[in-house]
């Protein structure tokens, strides 16, 4: 008699999809937490940094091995006030937003809107993304977390 254990490529494959979905996000610099682990994104998403000082705030702009730019904006006391992406595919949203990432979902089910624009406002939280394939591009902020004198139209 023979006993065939396991689950098979395709359920494997569902399986692992779902962990990594689940996980939580160990070391991230996402929307509204410290800057201080910025390089924890680096080394997760597999990319490459450059920072950048601006007047009153630090871009850091990860490169994902996809092609697409991932950049956390952080303010000069160490908080990521903003997430913006661009690129060929979309990033990892749950780790950019965080713990803002279950709002961007519940909004985004019930938006009865166009397929290639999303735009969210609430509360203490904006998204704004669209796109098609190759092409995707996107941000997120927390408009009281901006730095006094900086323009939203600046986090792209």
């Amino acid at each position: 008699m023979r006993i065939r254990l396991g689950i098979g490529l395709r359920g494997a494959c569902c399986v692992g999809a779902l962990m990594v979905a689940l996980a939580p996000c160990l070391a991230c610099a996402a929307l509204g937490e410290p800057e201080s682990s910025v390089a924890g994104d680096v080394q997760q998403l597999e990319g490459s940094i450059k920072a950048t000082q601006r007047a009153n705030y630090r871009v850091h702009e990860i490169q994902l091995p996809s092609g697409t730019i991932l950049r956390e904006f952080a303010t000069e006391g160490g908080t990521v006030f903003a997430v913006a992406w661009s690129g060929p595919m979309m990033p990892n949203l749950r780790q950019a937003l965080g713990h803002y990432f279950d709002a961007y979902v519940a909004a985004a089910q019930a938006t009865q809107g166009g397929r290639h624009h999303f735009q969210m406002k609430q509360g203490d939280l904006v998204i704004q993304s669209g796109g098609h394939m190759r092409r995707f591009s996107g941000r997120a902020y927390l408009p009281q977390a901006v730095p006094a004198g900086v323009s939203v139209d600046e986090l792209h």
